[in-house]
């Protein structure tokens, strides 16, 4: 049996696996976790490297080390995993950078900053912005995915949710732009750069786009935090470490496992799961965030989310039509 032979039994194993209705269901909530285990793991990241919640500099400096990180597992994986070539054209590099400074550098400036100044439950549902910001851009920019009535209605219980996350107890306003505003413009900048990614993503294979997008971002965001770098503003302990290898871990895995499901699945049927990402991020944050904890108005601002998340990505879709899918967090 030839090396070809054995390429085609894996892959129609692995087509098995991808195309049964309970392993998918059961991967792509398993990506969502993944993803929504990012926001307690950054902010016990912060404490455990002993960084001040106002050092930018060391802030963009751990989120380029993170997705360089990333990067390299995803490169190997295209490599040794799928047997994929990771180079691109020449030409395609300008429109690279460009997506890997929208999707990686600006988006995670303002996620990783805003996050040192909010707690891990409200950056896990203010997150969520991104998604229903991809659904209205989409109306202006694709002819066949304009907002309708149900569209509206997920829209306007996700912002609801939104706004009810950023009322305290008391339902008065707490909201600072270093903190949710910026987990909000990290959402909005997702949403930019995804539709450029959708654009680019039929020329390029979504691995190697992706590959490629980390790894120019991380660069910009270390060769920008490094200069700014003080002496001891991260120590790394051994926890320290495996936390960073963990984030990016889970940022390679989940990438990587949902555009495989993607690649042999309605994306719209695949894209309901989305909601589990705030759920599971606000319930971890309560569980290993010392000193948060799962409130009244949290739950509420939490239901609305998640539904409206729901709602704007439940349809009913022809093979031949796409989805907007966010980048991982």
């Amino acid at each position: 049996m030839n090396s070809n032979s054995i390429l085609r039994g894996k892959e129609r194993g692995l087509r098995h696996y991808l195309t049964n209705k309970y392993w998918v269901i059961a991967i792509a909530m398993f990506c969502a976790v993944l993803w929504g285990s990012a926001f307690p793991v950054l902010k016990v990241s912060y404490v455990e490297l002993g960084i001040a919640t106002n050092d930018q500099s060391a802030i963009i400096v751990l989120a380029g080390m993170r997705f360089f990180l990333a990067a390299i597992l995803i490169f190997i994986l295209i490599v040794a995993g799928i047997r994929q070539s990771p180079k691109v054209r020449g030409q395609m590099l300008p429109q690279l950078f460009l997506l890997g400074l929208l999707q990686i550098s600006l988006q995670y400036f303002f996620f990783y900053n805003g996050l040192a100044h909010t707690s891990g439950m409200k950056g896990a549902i203010l997150s969520s912005a991104g998604t229903f910001f991809v659904v209205v851009l989409a109306h202006f920019v694709y002819v066949n995915d304009r907002l309708n009535w149900r569209k509206l209605f997920g829209i306007i219980a996700g912002f609801a949710g939104i706004i009810m996350i950023n009322a305290g107890a008391r339902f008065t306003l707490d909201f600072s732009w270093q903190g949710e505003g910026y987990m909000i413009l990290s959402g909005l900048v997702s949403a930019i750069g995804t539709i450029l990614a959708k654009r680019l993503s039929k020329e390029i294979h979504p691995f190697v786009l992706t590959a490629w997008q980390m790894l120019l971002g991380s660069l910009l965001l270390i060769a920008t935090g490094l200069p700014g770098l003080k002496p001891q503003a991260m120590v790394f302990t051994n926890r320290a470490f495996l936390l960073l290898i963990y984030s990016a871990f889970l940022s390679a895995t989940a990438f990587s496992l949902w555009y495989a499901i993607l690649k042999y699945n309605k994306a719209g049927e695949i894209s309901v799961y989305k909601f589990v990402t705030p759920v599971s991020g606000a319930i971890l944050s309560a569980f290993f965030i010392p000193g948060e904890r799962l409130t009244l108005n949290m739950f509420m601002a939490l239901v609305l989310v998640a539904l409206g998340v729901i709602i704007v990505n439940y349809r009913r879709r022809s093979p031949k039509e796409e989805i907007l899918s966010e980048g991982p967090y």
